[in-house]
């Protein structure tokens, strides 16, 4: 394994997929048994979940392994290493789709499995935007994506613009979905409870309240009883919204041929 300074330093070592270097550490007599780089990794994504980003420290990790903090560093360069190796880990629990299914059917689920992913691992949309995600189970996640939109009959010049609406979407979405629920139940309060207790704040304030009040309509038009319930509704909408984009393209597309 390379150091942080040599990735640095090298434009092929830039993430820990892509060090192929044989590991030059092997495990001491007095390292800790039963200890190994995916125990580490699934410690790392337990500790990530309930404590967030900003808290997670390779000292924290050890004391929740009962192990050393160097002993980690047996298996792992950097904190920088554990982290993409975490990202990927969850990547892993985004199934592929149904392979006999109609495209449509296969980017809902998808872009579904993805959302939840998101919402249930907070501290991923960030790492998301700060390594590679190079890993085996993002690039089959890729692969899988890339397999649908081959799919819609998209000329191959639209297809990268048609991953990147719908990825990001979902990425947007369900980034902002995880940051509530998670600040909800820092709030020791349900989704609804801390809308409530959000919208009555805003309603409170007359000069928010005149900003507000034009979109009620919209709002109260939306249906769903729950916050759960209208934001599911938003995002099934908005997912159709962007099917049938596709759609109109690839009809627009075939009408010039």
């Amino acid at each position: 394994m390379g150091s942080a300074a040599d990735r640095a330093k090298s434009p092929g070592r830039v993430s820990v997929w892509l060090d192929r270097r044989t590991p030059t550490r092997h495990r001491k007599a007095d390292q800790p048994a039963g200890l190994d780089r995916d125990r580490i990794t699934a410690a790392t994504v337990r500790l990530l979940d309930a404590e967030g980003l900003t808290k997670f420290s390779m000292r924290r990790l050890a004391a929740e392994l009962d192990v050393t903090a160097m002993s980690l560093y047996w298996y792992v360069d950097t904190k920088d290493d554990l982290l993409e190796l975490a990202l990927d880990t969850v990547h892993g629990e985004i199934p592929p789709p149904r392979e006999d299914a109609d495209w449509r059917d296969r980017l809902r689920e998808l872009a579904t499995s993805y959302r939840t992913m998101l919402v249930a691992h907070v501290w991923a949309s960030a790492l998301a935007g700060r390594y590679l995600n190079v890993g085996p189970h993002a690039m089959l996640f890729s692969y899988a994506v890339q397999d649908v939109v081959r799919a819609t009959g998209l000329p191959l010049a639209s297809q990268t613009g048609a991953m990147s609406a719908v990825l990001q979407f979902v990425y947007g979405f369900g980034t902002q979905e995880g940051h509530l629920v998670r600040r909800s139940k820092d709030a020791g309060l349900s989704q609804d409870a801390f809308y409530r207790q959000a919208i009555d704040a805003v309603r409170a304030d007359p000069r928010l309240r005149r900003i507000v009040e034009p979109s009620e309509a919209i709002m109260d038009a939306r249906g769903g009883t729950t916050v759960e319930e209208m934001r599911e509704r938003d995002f099934l909408f908005a997912l159709d919204l962007l099917i049938a984009g596709i759609e109109a393209m690839c009809a627009r597309e075939a009408g010039r041929r």
